[in-house]
């Protein structure tokens, strides 16, 4: 098989494939052009967020087998159209989960504490010791909207922090192990003290978190968002932060990404990150590696036919 990696990953997973005789070409950067003129000649496409494969990519790609993308979400693939093609597609949906979660709870205190607010004042060359007066997440009720991998590695640090786990999933019913109830929707959004996201975005959870949404919610929210952008509209949020309804927002993905000049970050009570969830040393090498394992396996599968 000839593989092209076109978003880097760790080194770990390239070598892993060449040692299983595999031809890695590694070509990251390219435009769609590029990559649309070029995506006949490889059996299989290695991708994190950057590169899109969509329609034009898929029909070009004449020899394609394998689509893995080095992360949870499937969003810049056209999946469907891919599989109509008997084209497989993979992710690795566990190797950054950890990542994720660990960065989530990080901003539940980087919110309580407005961390990054602090900072820049001390950078300023200022003293603002009674402007920063924070509050505690220990005794706070944590929602989550979505309860999989990373919703209950979240839940559980959070639990071990002293927060109360309230949860929404209409696909998920078992707790897990872990000291928490499942909710409505509405519920959440009426009892949550912090609201964290933690759902693939779909027809079904566009927009989910919007007007209607942060009305239920109840004055001085903290909303953490660490999985996809467009889950939580954009607009609204900017609007309830103005109001006061929601108290601080911390944002790791977005709607339209990179998210250079996005309005809310006008705002002194948002923060966020440009998508790093996954961004750790630890986590990239798992993700490498699991990349390399799905091919290495995909290949064998289809020697063995």
């Amino acid at each position: 098989m000839k593989i092209i990696v076109s978003d880097s990953i760790a080194d770990k997973g390239v070598e892993m494939m060449r040692q299983a005789g595999l031809e890695v070409d590694v070509k990251t950067g390219l435009a769609p052009e590029e990559l649309e003129r070029i995506i006949g000649g490889y059996d299989a496409i290695v991708v994190r967020s950057a590169t899109k494969v969509r329609k034009p990519i898929i029909e070009a790609a004449e020899n394609l087998k394998l689509i893995v993308r080095a992360g949870v979400g499937l969003d810049n693939v056209d999946v469907e159209y891919a599989r109509s093609k008997g084209i497989e597609v993979m992710n690795t949906p566990a190797a950054s989960s950890n990542a994720v979660a660990e960065l989530t709870v990080g901003y539940l205190f980087a919110l309580a504490r407005r961390l990054p607010q602090t900072t820049a004042s001390m950078r300023a060359g200022k003293w603002e010791k009674k402007k920063f007066k924070g509050s505690e997440i220990a005794g706070k009720t944590l929602g989550l909207v979505g309860y999989g991998r990373i919703g209950w590695l979240v839940a559980k640090r959070a639990l071990a922090l002293g927060m109360g786990i309230i949860a929404y999933d209409p696909y998920v019913a078992d707790p897990r192990g872990l000291d928490m109830e499942f909710v409505s929707l509405e519920e959440l959004l009426q009892r949550a003290d912090y609201i964290s996201m933690h759902l693939p975005l779909t027809d079904e959870t566009r927009d989910l978190i919007a007007g209607p949404q942060f009305e239920m919610m109840k004055d001085g929210v903290r909303l953490v968002n660490c999985a996809r952008g467009g889950t939580i509209n954009e607009d609204a949020l900017y609007d309830a932060v103005v109001s006061g309804k929601v108290a601080g927002a911390a944002l790791d993905v977005y709607l339209e990404e990179p998210a250079k000049g996005n309005k809310l970050f006008e705002l002194d009570e948002v923060i966020g990150s440009p998508h790093i969830g996954a961004a750790t040393a630890e986590a990239q090498h798992r993700v490498s590696v699991e990349v390399a394992e799905k091919v290495i396996g995909f290949q064998e599968r289809l020697g063995s036919k």
